[in-house]
């Protein structure tokens, strides 16, 4: 993957958004514990950038996936983690199965509204006991008549307090745990669905995340996402976007940390001289700011074999692990390297160590990520059998 002319031009609008409507605030939505996704999607929204690689008869840019990236990365300037994810989930999460498999009405009535930004969109799929089991949920659609009837409760719900819209998945049959469920688009507005309070996180504190409970909820089966059956297969497809989403956005964020770091390490002395003067220093934010290159360059390609048709499971999967845990190695890194300020609450290094935690956790474990890429290398118990 090359960046054009263009590619640089959808990356300078996001930075410009960015900077001035966006970072101002982010102190202040860190504190308030939430931040105004309506207001800040909206403001994305008039720019096309909620729509880049969606369908232009719904009110996309109809590009591909690259100029997504492009996006994303820029993201990652964002000084706030989880003002990022809430846009990340928006664009990458809660809307790719729509924008592919669903119906014409489903598309203009839910898609065009999350691309305009009018619409606040939340992914529910993890559950209280089903967080990267994804095949184990308990949530079920039950049909009646027309409609589906549906009961069951999810966790670790980003946007959720905000959202207009959930893209859900539940079970809507007996069959074989990978076809047996389906997408379905819910209106939060819709009887029968509440949500918690504010989950109170260790790091991404301007996300609001929070718990959705579904009693008896009702919906037509025209809400539906593509076919009866398939939820699971398209949820793993909006997974690889998420994936790629999850290590694109978090490669700025990395390098402002590593950039942070040497900037202070060159003013702090200690024992005669700055600590930036200690080769030992040098040469780990050389060699991290090495990792994060090796990062983009495993990302840049898994987006030009996604933009060729190519099922990158595997690679997104790898760019998400090693995000993850290359995430914690330079955050951890750079706060030692900042000594006891690095240890205050406020430390720009110490939110993203807190925030970047997450990245090995949400959207499948790092495990999780282990065992998919072991599987497609021929590893698993099964293929023994």
């Amino acid at each position: 993957m090359l960046y054009t002319e263009e590619h640089k031009a959808i990356a300078a609008t996001a930075n410009k958004v960015i900077q001035s409507e966006i970072n101002p605030y982010c102190n202040r939505w860190e504190e308030d514990g939430i931040f105004p996704a309506r207001e800040v999607f909206q403001k994305l929204g008039k720019l096309g950038l909620l729509g880049i690689n969606k369908p232009t008869k719904f009110g996309g840019m109809g590009l591909d996936y690259s100029y997504q990236m492009a996006f994303t990365e820029e993201l990652g300037t964002i000084e706030s983690a989880g003002v990022s994810m809430g846009i990340g989930v928006q664009s990458d999460m809660a809307t790719p199965a729509l924008a592919k498999h669903g119906s014409d009405w489903l598309r203009e009535e839910f898609l065009r509204p999350a691309i305009t930004g009018d619409s606040v969109m939340s992914i529910a799929v993890s559950e209280p006991s089903a967080g990267s089991d994804v095949a184990n949920i308990k949530t079920e659609a039950r049909k009646d008549g027309d409609d589906y009837l549906i009961n069951g409760t999810k966790m670790w719900i980003t946007n959720a307090t905000q959202a207009d819209v959930l893209c859900l998945l539940a079970n809507t049959s007996d069959g074989a745990k990978h076809k047996n469920k389906s997408l379905i688009i819910i209106p939060t507005n819709t009887p029968g669905v509440t949500f918690s309070d504010k989950l109170n996180k260790l790091g991404m504190r301007a996300s609001d995340t929070a718990q959705v409970f579904l009693d008896n909820v009702r919906v037509p089966q025209s809400n539906r996402i593509g076919l009866e059956g398939m939820g699971f297969m398209y949820q793993m497809e909006q997974f690889q976007e998420e994936r790629l989403y999850a290590a694109a956005t978090n490669l700025k964020m990395l390098e402002r940390c590593i950039q942070q770091t040497i900037d202070y390490a060159r003013e702090r002395r200690a024992f005669g001289q700055s600590i930036l003067d200690n080769q030992v220093v040098r040469f780990t934010l050389a060699e991290l700011q090495t990792e994060v290159e090796m990062l983009r360059a495993l990302v840049y390609n898994a987006t030009q074999e996604y933009i060729n048709g190519i099922d990158v499971s595997t690679k997104a999967s790898m760019a998400k692990l090693v995000s993850g845990r290359l995430s914690r190695k330079v955050t951890d890194a750079c706060l030692q390297y900042f000594g006891g300020m690095g240890f205050m609450w406020d430390n720009p290094v110490a939110q993203a160590y807190r925030d970047s935690r997450l990245g090995s956790i949400g959207g499948g474990a790092d495990e999780v990520m282990l065992e998919i890429i072991s599987k497609k290398m021929g590893m698993s118990p099964e293929a023994k059998r």
